[in-house]
């Protein structure tokens, strides 16, 4: 491989994991944030960000040509959400491994 191989080969893995730290993301936000801050449904969100990770993975290890269109795509719908969704959402976002009264008290919820 010449250098400018190892360049894009890098910059998929890069993009893939963008994408997945997208994706994680999006499993930690309620349902109803979506419709509260006038986005799109979490299930289209979900569902984009699945196909992002599939195509951004076949990308990474060069099931995908590099340079093609859809390792790209896959990136900028990463982008979308992450420039544009989580910090419209991220007031909602889920807090603590616990739900509801996880922070009272110096053990936890009751």
């Amino acid at each position: 491989m010449e250098a400018l191989s190892y360049f894009f080969w890098f910059l998929a893995i890069v993009a893939f994991v963008f994408e997945v730290v997208a994706l994680v993301d999006i499993l930690q936000v309620p349902e109803g944030a979506f419709p509260a801050t006038d986005k799109q449904t979490k299930k289209l969100w979900l569902i984009l960000l699945v196909v992002a990770n599939v195509v951004g993975l076949g990308g990474a290890v060069g099931f995908l040509p590099l340079l093609s269109f859809l390792p790209i795509a896959a990136f900028i719908v990463a982008a979308i959400y992450l420039a544009d969704v989580k910090p419209a959402v991220k007031p909602y976002k889920k807090k603590g491994g616990k739900g509801g009264n996880a922070g009272s008290g110096p053990y936890g919820g009751w």
